[in-house]
């Protein structure tokens, strides 16, 4: 299993990013894929996940209304649509997989990507 993480940047707060992560073969259709963040001097934090069997999807609190996560079959892709950027939302995001149904918290991802640096500024 790949994940391809992409989409990171510098972005003043309130702006949007979209963060992609494309998986390698069929996993698209078969495991749920989300995005993990980790800030400096911080845990690891589930952001949001997608199903793969009902399109089911779990959001951080700290995100609910402002980010979308998306999943786009056709191109192995899932997307990570981020809107009102705040400074605490600043940290690396890392695509990842599990088998089953949704991820609400990190330790529940089987396979991970590399990750994207997000820096939101005030």
């Amino acid at each position: 299993v790949q994940l391809q993480a992409s989409g990171g940047g510098l972005v003043q707060a309130g702006g949007s990013l979209r963060l992609s992560c494309t998986a390698s073969g069929s996993i698209i259709g078969s495991n749920a894929i989300g995005w993990v963040r980790q800030a400096p001097g911080k845990e690891r934090e589930g952001v949001s996940c997608i199903s793969s069997s009902d399109g089911s999807t779990y959001y951080a609190d700290s995100v609910k209304g402002r980010f979308t996560i998306s999943r786009d079959n056709a191109k192995n892709t899932v997307y990570l649509q981020m809107n009102s950027l705040k400074p605490e939302d600043t940290a690396v995001y890392y695509c990842a997989s599990k088998l089953g149904g949704v991820a609400t918290t990190a330790g529940l991802y089987n396979y991970w990507g590399q990750g994207t640096q997000v820096t939101v500024s005030s």
